[in-house]
């Protein structure tokens, strides 16, 4: 089937942060990457945090259909609370209900199309997939690990104040760990148990890969997870200092060889994962 959205804008929409700049970047490559592809009649991003606003982003749209994709890991609030307030499909102080989604709403001559985030489509798979494939790959030293001879653990925030946190990674561990891939796979948190740092104790092998499950990369991946793993706070801040990576592959700890990687929001397969959930939602 041709996919013909020539009568639609998709509005690519993502946190954003008034202290991390690289929080944009996920948004701005996935936007450019549909235009490239010339699918839709205009592409349009949007941040919950900072310029464009979503109800800025929203104004002029004068397409049929309008797609609106969260650029976000899981449901919680932002997802069913704060975009659906936004673009007014729920009460100041409603959410949503994940069985409604994918949401349709007519507007007069327009019709609202609002998906749920990318971080919890089945496929998301194979963006983690990708990302601990290419690091290893990139840095091959002192051997190419073999997915065979690796365990692999993929990194959430976690938080008790949103279970569907820890749901969304712990499906993504269940569909990896039944393809029969990796020697192993297990999910780790910053704030809930198993922890980052307990990697070392889970591993069944030498070589450990982590990716960490969140769309760009802030606080919580280039200084927080790097010194959970083990690397001195002190030099993590030198490397961000002067720009370098705050963790070098591969890195001995434990015992154990570590591969971390970079989140997995610049993954080019998350375009993919957005075509998806637009198709979903225009079925």
């Amino acid at each position: 089937m041709t996919d013909n959205f020539s009568d639609a804008t998709l509005v690519l929409v993502g946190h954003g942060s008034t202290s991390n700049a690289a929080s944009k970047a996920p948004v701005y490559q996935h936007a450019a990457e549909m235009r490239q592809r010339k699918l839709f009649a205009e592409v349009r991003d949007a941040f919950w945090k900072e310029p464009p606003f979503i109800r800025d982003a929203m104004q002029g749209i004068t397409t049929p259909r309008i797609f609106v994709v969260p650029l976000f890991i899981s449901e919680g609030y932002f997802t069913l609370q704060a975009i659906p307030r936004e673009l007014g499909l729920v009460a100041p102080d409603a959410k949503l209900d994940t069985q409604n989604l994918p949401l349709k709403q007519a507007r007069g001559t327009q019709t609202l199309f609002y998906s749920g985030p990318v971080g919890t489509h089945n496929s998301m798979t194979n963006v983690l997939l990708a990302r601990a494939q290419a690091i290893t790959e990139q840095f091959p030293f002192p051997t190419l690990p073999k997915p065979k001879q690796t365990t692999l653990f993929i990194a959430g925030h976690g938080t008790e104040q949103n279970e569907n946190s820890r749901l969304t990674i712990e499906r993504q561990v269940e569909l990896i760990r039944a393809m029969g891939i990796y020697a192993d796979v297990f999910p780790l948190f910053i704030e809930e148990d198993p922890r980052i740092a307990d990697c070392y104790k889970l591993a069944t092998t030498k070589n450990i890969v982590i990716v960490p499950f969140f769309i760009s990369d802030g606080m919580h991946t280039v200084e927080d997870i790097p010194v959970m793993l083990g690397e001195a706070a002190r030099i993590v801040k030198e490397r961000l200092q002067v720009g370098q990576p705050t963790w070098r592959n591969p890195m001995e700890k434990h015992g154990k060889q570590v591969w971390y990687a970079s989140s997995i929001g610049n993954e080019l397969h998350i375009a993919d994962v957005i075509l998806q959930r637009v198709r979903e939602a225009a079925m």
